[in-house]
């Protein structure tokens, strides 16, 4: 047994993810030794606390991978598809946040609740962590697949604004502001848009108003009219559980919230199954919390899970019309579960088989 703890690179430290990340490093056991946090040259130079200690960010070279056994990105894809492979010709590990290699057959993608060995089939030596969206509902769904044999899929996303990045929350925050005590805006056609725009122009991450407004579309354009949101849901879903011919149809929402993706599913099985028995696997699942009482008006809602890191379930119902089905409401906070934690426990995974080797 390897008695030294590992090297730990975070790359994209000084981002929103990576902000998150140094939080859940010092929160969770300590499995590593030195930590390097690493940016891009404006930020190098600054002073940024993990662990409890005071850590200055380093430019992003080939060099700074030197001596590391797993490097975490949290940066856009671009620069993902760039530095990985650096890391790994390093030596490193590279456990990586972007989309850059999400569907590369070559590259796993893990949620270590769901397929935790697939982290060791790694050819690449990558491992993908997966789109937010889908990581708000798999812990829930890997638990009932692996009881009922899922078939079908059909979600709506609510998606918080912090999933376009400090942008999309920025704009937020100000859109609110300025219809803030302003009752009359929202009662006619295009005051909303109107006012937003009189006060802070067209220039939004955003294709329309998200105060006092839901969007229905997350992501860029892809063929069909279909979103690269919906499609990474439909994809994703597909590669994490292994049902390759699993059939999913997605709807990506927009909403005026700040953090925490929220899911309606739609799920049908192979098996029959009754919400009890369904609620069961669920209660049993780790990471999965069941908040599930529409008499006391308990269920989740992002304002009261953002900040955790479970998986909160709740509205659990068997489909009226549809055999085998269940419907159920799905809240995980995107910036925590959604991207740093899950890339963590990734990482915890490749730490611990490098110890034990």
């Amino acid at each position: 047994m390897n008695t030294r703890k590992p090297t730990l690179a975070v790359v994209g430290a000084t981002g929103a993810v990576g902000s998150v990340m140094l939080q859940i490093l010092s929160q969770r056991q300590d499995v590593w030794g030195e930590i390097r946090l690493v940016a891009s040259a404006r930020s190098a130079g600054k002073v940024l606390q993990v662990r409890g200690e005071d850590v200055v960010v380093q430019e992003l070279t080939a060099e700074v991978f030197d001596g590391v056994d797993v490097a975490m990105f949290d940066v856009p894809d671009e620069v993902s598809a760039q530095w990985a492979p650096v890391a790994v010709e390093r030596g490193a590990v590279a456990v990586d946040n972007s989309g850059a290699f999400r569907m590369d057959p070559e590259v796993p993608l893990v949620v270590p609740e769901v397929n935790p060995a697939q982290v060791r089939n790694r050819p690449k030596g990558i491992i993908s962590n997966p789109n937010c969206t889908t990581l708000t509902m798999m812990d829930a769904l890997g638990a009932l697949h692996a009881g009922w044999g899922l078939k079908e899929l059909v979600v709506a996303s609510y998606q918080a604004a912090s999933g376009a990045g400090q942008p999309g929350v920025d704009r937020l925050y100000d859109e609110l502001e300025v219809v803030a005590g302003h009752r009359e805006v929202g009662q006619h056609t295009g005051d909303v848009r109107a006012s937003v725009a009189d006060k802070l122009g067209d220039d939004s991450p955003f294709p329309a108003p998200l105060a006092l407004n839901v969007v229905p579309w997350a992501g860029s354009l892809k063929d069909g009219g279909w979103s690269s949101e919906e499609l990474k849901v439909r994809n994703e879903s597909r590669k994490i559980l292994g049902i390759p011919d699993l059939k999913v149809s997605a709807t990506c929402v927009r909403v005026p919230v700040v953090t925490t993706h929220s899911l309606a599913v739609h799920a049908v099985f192979e098996k029959p199954l009754t919400v009890d028995a369904a609620r069961q696997a669920l209660i049993e699942a780790p990471s999965v919390v069941v908040l599930d009482d529409p008499e006391a008006g308990e269920w989740p809602t992002p304002a009261d899970v953002v900040g955790t890191d479970p998986t909160w379930v709740g509205r659990l119902r068997q489909a009226l019309d549809f055999p085998n089905t269940i419907d159920l409401f799905v809240c995980g906070d995107n910036l925590r579960k959604g991207a740093a934690l899950n890339t963590a426990q990734i990482a915890e995974l490749v730490a611990a088989e490098l110890t034990a080797g």
